[in-house]
């Protein structure tokens, strides 16, 4: 799928948007399973294709407002720790699934994300 459709998206949040991982219809037996067995199960795995911006914290105040100043609406956000390109396991129960054209994705909140996978180690 081409990347600038996706850029049209916005996550918001504490959300992020999953690709699911394309299952084998066989298992590791050798035994062919019926379609839909993999939907079934409680946990999925897929890539993280977009990441919102994490949980909002609003900006401390100082205490003094100028009353002739328009009041803004400042907003902090504690970042997640889900980046795009990492693996995720999920779970399903807390996940929406969704189609945008033609492509199967989970909108899953940070809190159903139990295990991530990153190629590169961060430094520090």
């Amino acid at each position: 799928m081409e990347t600038n459709m996706l850029d049209k998206l916005i996550v918001v949040g504490d959300r992020v948007l999953i690709k699911p991982k394309t299952q084998a219809n066989q298992s590791k037996g050798g035994l062919f399973l019926p379609p839909g067995y993999k939907e079934k199960e409680e946990i999925q795995s897929g890539y993280v294709v977009k990441a919102g911006p994490g949980y909002p914290i609003p900006m401390p105040s100082d205490g003094f407002e100028e009353p002739w100043k328009k009041k803004e609406e400042l907003v902090n956000y504690i970042p997640l720790q889900a980046r795009t390109g990492d693996l995720a396991i999920f779970l399903k129960k807390g996940a929406v699934e969704v189609h945008f054209h033609n492509e199967k994705y989970f909108i899953v909140p940070q809190h159903s994300i139990l295990l991530l996978e990153r190629d590169e180690l961060e430094s520090e």
